[in-house]
């Protein structure tokens, strides 16, 4: 039979290649060695719909494909406080999007494991947010 509407023709999402692609692309057209934290947290704010989209389009690795881009974005959040560039608003979108994960991922039948990944990628964020867990350097960091 027919498909009217196309849908076993549409390419599978995958995050991890979206980041890579994204951030080589600013990384080029740009002339320095920073990271464009605009393009970094627009990247992460994409994060809960790849999530359902690399899941729903490819059921055997969308999983694997979503926390692989997550894990870089995260990653690179990392990096950029190590070289005390990190800007609150970057860690805020962070923030934001492990928590945006983690609803989406209670709220859609089997993506349980991403809940405990999500719980992961939110320990390392974690790490480097002062004592109190709820501020970075002295300012409040998002939380739900």
């Amino acid at each position: 039979m027919a498909d009217p509407l196309n849908i076993h023709h549409i390419p599978p999402t995958d995050f991890a290649t979206f980041v890579t692609n994204t951030l080589a692309r600013a990384s080029r057209s740009s002339d320095s060695t920073t990271i464009d934290q605009a393009i970094l947290r627009k990247c992460i704010l994409l994060a809960s719909s790849f999530l359902i989209t690399d899941t729903t389009t490819d059921a055997d690795r969308g999983i694997a494909t979503w926390f692989a881009g997550l894990s870089r974005l995260v990653d690179l959040v990392i990096v950029l406080h190590k070289r005390e560039e990190l800007e609150l608003e970057t860690i805020n979108c962070a923030s934001k999007a492990c928590s945006e994960c983690w609803t989406a991922a209670g709220n859609w039948s089997g993506l349980a494991e991403c809940r405990s990944r999500v719980r992961d990628i939110g320990g390392k964020l974690k790490k480097i947010l002062d004592p109190n867990e709820r501020t970075y350097r002295g300012e409040r960091v998002y939380a739900p």
